[in-house]
């Protein structure tokens, strides 16, 4: 399906006086991958914090599968099946790596009721472990699921992101540079891995600076300068945009 999951209508945010972002429109196609580029202070993190209800926006408007959120609380866009991670991998670091996918999904345990019908949860609790350990084989960590999550590597922790996201069957998952500070060859995993789950139905909203290495991955191009959209397209179509070059690529 290429219909529109996820499009942002003439969105502003004003943090004071400063404008951060000014009139953005996008438009996420379901079942692709998109990726927003731009310089430092461009806007980008701003965007998706906005859009997953971190920050409010000023102005403009946030649809998600034909739903208005632009003013929903953080939980609620959780709820509606969006779901972000962040550049700084943020587990619980003195849990293990199977633990940090066990609390990312809602316990029927925490229901009182249920909680004191043993069969029910217990049943539960097994499929719960069973549903992790396939997701941690897909992402190959599945021998560190014993693991305290503190001792994982730059790149093993972001997996281990993309797992706890996992866990919550999202429709959407909203990355702030899934690849930063990742050897090439376990950004390439990462990515192939996003690939695979887009195949299997996820949408992702990608920031990301290593462009030689994202842009064989997506499928089209946001580029952001100053709070704006510059240019959108194809990743090739955008990387040779004369704008962009001037503002981006030309500035590193």
């Amino acid at each position: 399906m290429n219909t529109i999951i996820l499009e942002t209508k003439n969105l502003i945010k004003f943090f004071g006086d400063v404008l951060v972002l000014d009139g953005v429109n996008i438009g996420v196609k379901r079942n692709s991958t998109t990726l927003i580029i731009g310089p430092n202070g461009s806007g980008k993190t701003t965007l998706i914090n906005v859009i997953t209800g971190f920050y409010p926006a000023t102005s403009g408007q946030i649809i998600f599968e034909g739903e208005d959120i632009t003013k929903k609380r953080p939980y609620q866009i959780y709820e509606l099946g969006i779901v972000r991670t962040f550049q700084i991998p943020q587990p619980l670091k003195k849990l293990t790596v199977l633990e940090n996918l066990l609390i990312a999904q809602k316990h029927i345990g925490e229901n009182a009721i249920s909680a004191l019908i043993y069969s029910k949860w217990e049943k539960f609790e097994e499929e719960l472990v069973d549903k992790a350990l396939k997701i941690l084989e897909f992402l190959e960590i599945d021998h560190l699921w014993n693991e305290n999550s503190y001792k994982l590597s730059g790149g093993q922790l972001k997996l281990l992101e993309v797992g706890r996201a996992l866990m919550t069957e999202p429709k959407l998952i909203i990355m702030d540079e899934p690849i930063a500070g990742v050897s090439p060859a376990l950004a390439h995993e990462i990515l192939n891995r996003i690939t695979e789950l887009k195949r299997r139905g996820i949408t992702f909203l990608i920031v990301e600076h290593r462009l030689d290495i994202a842009l064989k991955y997506v499928d089209y191009v946001y580029a952001m300068a100053n709070g704006k959209v510059i240019a959108e397209g194809s990743g090739e179509e955008v990387v040779n945009n004369p704008q962009v070059v001037e503002v981006y690529i030309g500035g590193q």
